[in-house]
C-alpha cells in the first residue's frame, strides 16, 4: 500500500485489501469479545470498545483479579502482544492464519499468564456468522495492507479527537467497535429516543436498544464491505429528524444516501484534497450541524464557547 505523499494518508485499495479486512475484522471480535466478558459494563457499550495506539490497535488496561492486562494489535512488528501487570507478557506472530488457529493460540497465551475467560465464540454483526474454532475461511493477512488500516485510523483518530473536543454535552470516547469494524465518535443531545428497531445480523435486540436508548448524532470511518466495497466516513442521526438528509454539508464530494440513511464521504475523494485534515472536519461539524438543528438541539448548553 502506498501513501499520498501530500498528506501522508495511506491509499486504500478496498478490492486488494478485502481479504485481511475480513480476517483481521475476526481477529479483533475476539480480541474485543475478551474486552466485553473482563471490563466493568459501560453506557451505550463504550466498555466493549477497542483504541487505536502508537503502534496499533488495542485494548488499553483491563482489570482482572486484581490485575490488569492488555492485547495490543502491533502493526509495526506484526505481533500480537499480551502483557500483564504481574506476569510478564506473551506475544504471537500476526501472518496469515486461519481465525480457528488464532483463537486457538490467543487463548493458550493467556492460560500461561493465569487469565482464563470465556467469551461467546461466533462473531457479532456479520453473516455468516461461522464459530471462531471452526473458521477456516478467513486467513488471509497482507502486513502492508494492515499498516495501512492502521495509520488510516491513526489519521482519523486524531481529527476525530479535535472534533470531540468541542462539545461540552456528553460524548463517547473515539473508539473503534469491533462489530462492523468501525472508528466512531458520538455526540448526545440529553433527550430520550425511541426504543430502536433493530435489525443487525446476529446483534441482541435488547443491546441495540441501549446503544441507542439516547438521541445522538454520531460519526466515524469504515473499510467497506462486499456491498458497500470502498472505505468511507459517515455520519448520522437516531432518530433522523425530518430534512436531515436534505442539509448541505461539505465538503462538496459528500452526499446522502437515502437507503442508508446517512451522509458519506468516500475515503479516496477526502485524500486528494490539499489538507485532508480540515475537509474531514467540515465533514463532521457540517454533518453534526445537519442533526442538531433539524432536531432542535439546546446548543447553548452543549457546546463550547470558543
Amino acid at each position: 500500500m502506498t501513501e499520498n505523499t501530500a498528506n501522508n494518508w495511506p491509499e486504500l485499495d478496498f478490492p486488494k485489501m478485502q481479504d485481511t479486512i475480513e480476517t483481521l475484522h475476526q481477529w479483533l471480535q475476539i480480541v474485543g469479545k475478551i474486552r466485553l466478558r473482563t471490563m466493568p459494563w459501560q453506557n451505550q457499550s463504550w466498555h466493549t470498545t477497542l483504541y487505536i495506539s502508537s503502534s496499533g490497535i488495542s485494548t488499553n488496561s483491563i482489570p482482572y483479579q486484581g490485575r490488569i492486562f492488555q492485547i495490543d494489535f502491533d502493526f509495526k512488528l506484526h505481533k500480537l502482544i499480551i502483557s500483564c501487570s504481574n506476569s510478564g507478557s506473551e506475544s504471537m506472530e500476526l501472518h496469515p492464519r486461519t481465525v480457528a488457529s488464532f483463537h486457538a493460540e490467543l487463548f493458550d497465551k493467556l492460560h500461561q499468564l493465569g487469565i482464563d475467560v470465556k467469551i461467546h465464540g461466533s462473531p457479532n454483526e456479520m453473516e455468516p456468522a461461522i464459530p471462531f474454532a471452526e473458521n477456516k475461511v478467513n486467513k488471509s493477512y497482507n502486513p502492508e495492507a494492515a499498516e495501512a488500516i492502521w495509520k488510516s485510523m491513526l489519521k482519523a483518530n486524531e481529527v476525530f479527537s479535535q472534533f470531540r473536543s468541542e462539545f461540552i454535552g456528553k460524548a463517547s470516547p473515539v473508539h473503534l467497535f469491533w462489530g462492523a469494524f468501525d472508528l466512531a465518535v458520538t455526540r448526545f443531545s440529553g433527550r430520550p429516543a425511541p426504543l430502536h428497531p433493530g435489525g443487525m445480523p446476529n446483534m441482541p435486540l435488547d443491546v441495540m436498544q441501549e446503544a441507542y436508548s439516547e438521541e445522538v448524532s454520531s460519526a466515524g470511518f469504515w473499510l467497506g464491505s462486499k456491498a458497500f466495497p470502498f472505505p468511507a466516513f459517515y455520519a448520522y442521526a437516531y432518530p433522523s429528524a425530518p430534512g436531515f438528509g436534505e442539509q448541505a454539508v461539505s465538503p462538496k464530494e459528500a452526499f446522502y444516501s437515502t437507503d442508508m440513511g446517512e451522509f458519506f464521504l468516500k475515503y479516496k475523494d477526502l485524500i486528494t484534497k490539499e489538507n485532508p485534515e480540515k475537509a474531514l472536519y467540515e465533514f463532521l461539524q457540517t454533518t453534526y450541524d445537519a442533526a442538531a438543528q433539524t432536531a432542535n438541539w439546546d446548543r447553548e448548553k452543549l457546546e463550547r464557547k470558543l
